[in-house]
């Protein structure tokens, strides 16, 4: 089974989110599986690539059609929620970033 996300023809847009988890954890797991499941549902939503290392640094990009996919997502009311249990509990620190895809090239 591949673990790249099926990517369009370009262009189109990445969500890069890197985190720390921090030492409580707890729930944490179940509600990225819950949000990884409510994203698929978004319209414009590609699919994610995500890593967590042994030390609980992870980044997770998440592949977007549109600008206007990415907005509906940001405020989906369940995912706010999940973002507010991020900053409260969950994270010693994240950052977010969006790129636009211009150009992609792939490997054997």
């Amino acid at each position: 089974m591949s673990r790249f996300a099926p990517m369009p023809d370009p262009p189109y847009y990445a969500v890069i989110f890197s985190n720390q988890i921090s030492d409580t954890p707890e729930g944490y797991a179940q509600m990225a599986d819950t949000m990884a499941e409510l994203a698929e549902t978004i319209p414009g939503y590609i699919g994610r690539e995500t890593a967590r290392d042994a030390d609980g640094f992870a980044v997770t990009v998440s592949y977007w059609e549109t600008e206007a996919a990415i907005k509906q997502w940001r405020e989906h009311a369940k995912h706010q929620l999940a973002q507010k249990l991020g900053k409260d509990r969950w994270y010693d620190h994240y950052s977010l970033r969006v790129a636009k895809i211009e150009r992609q090239y792939q490997g054997p």
